[in-house]
């Protein structure tokens, strides 16, 4: 399979609909679940998405190390690779290392003014991300002010910049309270939360559309791969 044939049969393309276009960039999505659910896995979906299509990606790893992110990724390209018989892999996958960059940080110690410095670094070797994701995100990063900061990063550049959050429960239900209190600066909400055969994914926020569509998209708990619902 071609990779324009594979980009565009796939199920984020189903993502993209149900959430009136995908998150766009200059915006800012969270993307929440429990331990374990699936959220890494979800953002390395997106991330190899966008670089098979070319873009480049600055993948955030916080309390983990770039090794452990790079296999993460290597993983789900085999099962890509297994499900899709995508022709090419060595050129494929040789484009997608050279088109991301993973930086590891202490969850606690990151904030807006480090991803800026990120960002600066990637300038200076030439480099414009198309896409940001920050892996991991500490709760007391959720403050009205902080978000804004990110906000503005996500336009300037401009991104998507997609964050995630481990949550206590499987369930976001309901929806953590810090969350709730920066929701104006988050332009998508989604959750991760499993079920009997797939894990579902729910969107809690969908920009400013005051009428939340369901996705018809979840993860493939035995893959990790998106698929359609």
């Amino acid at each position: 399979m071609y990779t324009k044939f594979l980009t565009a049969r796939s199920p984020l393309r189903l993502l993209e609909k149900g959430l009136h276009g995908g998150l766009g960039k200059g915006n800012l999505g969270l993307v929440l679940a429990g331990p374990g659910v699936g959220k890494t896995s979800f953002l390395v979906g997106v991330a190899l998405d966008d670089l098979i299509r070319g873009d480049h990606v600055l993948h955030v790893a916080l309390d983990q190390t770039v090794a452990h992110t790079r296999d993460h990724y290597d993983t789900v390209f085999e099962d890509l690779v297994a499900t899709t018989q995508l022709e090419d892999e060595a050129e494929v996958h040789a484009a997608v290392d050279r088109g991301r960059s993973i930086r590891a940080y202490a969850s606690p110690e990151f904030n807006a003014g480090k991803l800026a410095e990120a960002l600066r670094i990637e300038e200076e070797a030439g480099v414009k991300p198309a896409l940001v994701i920050v892996d991991g995100i500490d709760r007391a990063t959720l403050t009205v002010g902080e978000l804004a900061a990110w906000q503005r990063i996500a336009q300037d550049l401009p991104a998507e910049i997609w964050i995630s959050m481990v949550c206590a429960s499987e369930r976001i239900d309901p929806v953590p309270a810090e969350v709730e209190a920066a929701a104006d600066q988050l332009d998508v909400i989604l959750a991760l939360e499993p079920g009997a055969e797939v894990v579902g994914l729910r969107a809690i926020k969908d920009h400013d559309n005051p009428d939340v569509e369901a996705l018809r998209v979840a993860l493939d708990p035995r893959t990790m791969l998106l698929k359609r619902n």
